[in-house]
C-alpha cells in the first residue's frame, strides 16, 4: 500500500483522518496560496486543496497526498481567517442570527491520478450579543479559523443548526474522503 500523506498541519484534519484507522503521515504544505477572487467558492477551495496536495506530492512521488481547504461564505463573500481581533469580532457580528455556507475542498493526488471534490454545508448561528462575542474572542479560538469560529470547539455554542456534513465544517468531509481514497487502492 502506498503511504498516505496529509498535506496539512491542521490538528482538526489530522484527528479526522485518524478516524479512518489507516496509517498516514503529516507533511504540511508551504505553498503560497494563489486564488482568483472572482471564482466560485467551490472552485476556490478545490484549487487551494490541489495546490497544497501538488506542493507536497512533488517530493513524495510514491505516495497518495491529500490536501484540503475550507472557506466560509456569507452574502457571496468569502471569509478567510481573521486578520486580528477587530476583524474576528466584525465577522462574528455579521454571522450572528444568520445562515452562512461552509465549503471544504479536497484534493487527492498520486503519480497515477488525481481527484478533487468539495462539500457545502449551511450553518446557522444564534443571535449573538456583544458579551457572547467578547467571551468567545477571549478563548483565542477564532483567530486561526475561517469565519472566525470553530464548530468543534467553544464555537459550538454559537451554532443553532447545520444542514450538511458536520465534518466538512470541522475541516475534512471524512466520509467522502474515505470513499474517494478507496478508488486509489484499486
Amino acid at each position: 500500500m502506498k503511504p498516505i500523506i496529509l498535506a496539512s498541519g491542521s490538528p482538526r484534519r489530522n484527528e479526522l483522518l485518524s478516524l479512518l484507522d489507516i496509517p498516514f503521515e503529516v507533511c504540511a504544505s508551504k505553498v503560497e496560496e494563489v486564488v482568483d477572487e472572482t471564482s466560485l467558492p467551490e472552485d476556490i477551495v478545490m484549487s487551494l486543496a490541489l495546490q497544497k496536495a501538488h506542493d507536497v506530492a512533488r517530493n513524495m512521488k510514491d505516495a497518495i497526498v491529500l490536501g484540503a481547504d475550507t472557506v466560509v461564505v456569507i452574502d457571496g463573500q468569502v471569509l478567510g481567517k481573521p486578520e486580528n481581533r477587530q476583524d474576528a469580532a466584525a465577522t462574528l457580528r455579521r454571522l450572528s442570527g444568520r445562515t452562512h455556507e461552509v465549503f471544504t475542498g479536497v484534493a487527492i493526488v498520486s503519480r497515477e491520478k488525481a481527484t478533487t471534490f468539495y462539500e457545502r454545508t449551511e450553518v446557522t448561528f444564534y443571535e449573538l450579543t456583544e458579551e457572547d462575542i467578547t467571551a468567545y474572542l477571549q478563548t483565542g479560538e477564532p483567530f486561526d479559523k475561517a469565519g472566525s469560529y470553530g464548530i468543534k470547539g467553544r464555537g459550538a455554542v454559537l451554532v443553532r443548526k447545520i444542514a450538511g456534513d458536520y465534518y466538512s465544517v470541522v475541516g475534512l468531509p471524512i466520509a467522502r474522503v474515505a470513499r474517494e481514497l478507496q478508488r486509489f487502492f484499486i
